[in-house]
């Protein structure tokens, strides 16, 4: 999947498997792959940096301007995530869930024990869609095909970053490029701003007097983030019980529900590769990190140094959360997105059957890693 979704990525990975801990690579400056130093690295925040080439914060602020990039590195960064924590608490996250998707898992749920064939992918999309419009305060009595739309932009978008493992400079036709996609995304959100609730995180923005420029931004982000990787973690924890035989031990013990949602987010590192810049010189591991020097990440080969996929596997906490990213920029929908893997592996037990995969197709070339089409149907035979 990684070489069909991805194939810069996938060779990184290969060469960087085994050249170490901490290593130096021309043009893209340093790999990490231990998940030790790759925590130590993002819980550094003075050293290492979201702003300036090779962090994330820099292509975004290319995008929507030096708020943006304000927001990345200073203290409404940290405003956000204390003004709107109650919304991604492990109580909200279910409550969440359960208002966007709720419906739609039952509607699923009927549709496999009837004897369909559905497609996770696309349903996760649907829903990824459906849940972010909610918790922004977007209309949602849209039909499946919009929250198709939405998802379809932030992958577009999403994939403009595809070429920038050796740079975050965006050239003026890839920002044009960008800046319309966002346009897409974005279209409702005006009037959503104007309207929403405290419940949603636009009206958090508009109590925080935040501007609608910094707020789309904000909202981009959310999408991207929530529809993704969300989608993502969630269709490939499906085929992982699936490939490895291991739903039959979940469908027998209901509580390995938790171990098997944490496998499938460490095992499929839908964040693959987190960049840093490095704001000013610091030591790692015996090795100085001049500032101006990048840095990247590499959460998949971090997270899975720890084994294949076991949902018996105890808790590893050298990799704790780390497919989440770590520090003050740790996901803030962590909670939220361990529900969505967790309901949807429910749905697709409720019935107390195993499911078996009909067909699976690899999206190609995205940020992010997953399947444009993992169809199933439910094994309805006796015994």
């Amino acid at each position: 999947m990684l070489w069909e979704g991805n194939r810069g990525l996938y060779a990184l990975l290969q060469a960087a498997r085994h050249a170490g801990p901490l290593v130096r690579v021309p043009r893209l400056g340093w790999v990490v792959t231990d998940p030790v130093l790759a925590r130590r690295v993002l819980n550094d925040h003075g050293s290492f940096a979201m702003n300036g080439e090779g962090g994330v914060g820099h292509l975004w602020t290319q995008l929507f301007g030096e708020d943006m990039g304000r927001f990345f590195g200073g203290a409404r960064h940290a405003e956000v995530r204390t003004r709107a924590r109650d919304l991604f608490t492990e109580d909200a996250a279910r409550a969440l869930v359960e208002r966007s998707q709720g419906a739609h898992h039952a509607d699923l749920a009927r549709r496999l024990a009837a004897g369909a064939v559905v497609d996770v992918a696309d349903t996760a999309r649907v829903l990824s869609g459906r849940m972010v419009a909610d918790l922004l305060g977007l209309p949602a009595d849209r039909p499946d095909a919009a929250y198709r739309d939405l998802f379809a932009a932030g992958e577009r978008l999403a994939s403009l970053a595809v070429g920038t493992t050796s740079s975050t400079d965006l050239d003026p036709a890839t920002v044009a490029r960008a800046r319309a996609i966002v346009a897409e995304i974005t279209a409702a959100v005006p009037a959503a701003y104007a309207g929403a609730g405290p419940g949603t995180l636009l009206g958090r923005c508009r109590e925080m007097g935040f501007g609608l420029p910094l707020s789309r931004g904000l909202a981009t982000l959310l999408v991207i983030a929530g529809t993704e990787t969300g989608a993502s973690g969630t269709v490939r924890t499906v085929a992982l019980l699936h490939d490895t035989g291991q739903q039959r031990a979940l469908l027998a013990d209901p509580s390995l529900t938790g171990n098997a949602v944490r496998e499938g987010l460490r095992v499929a590192a839908p964040a693959p590769v987190i960049g840093r810049h490095v704001a000013r010189d610091a030591v790692v591991a015996g090795r100085r990190l001049r500032a101006g020097e990048r840095v990247l990440v590499l959460t998949y080969l971090a997270t899975n140094g720890a084994g294949p996929f076991d949902v018996r596997r105890p808790y590893v906490p050298e990799t704790r959360q780390l497919w989440f990213g770590g520090g003050r920029h740790l996901c803030l929908g962590a909670a939220v997105a361990r529900e969505q893997v967790a309901r949807m592996l429910g749905t697709l037990h409720a019935a107390g059957r195993p499911y078996r995969i009909t067909s699976r197709r690899a999206a190609r070339r995205v940020l992010v890693p997953s399947y444009a089409s993992l169809e199933v149907s439910l094994d309805l035979r006796r015994g």
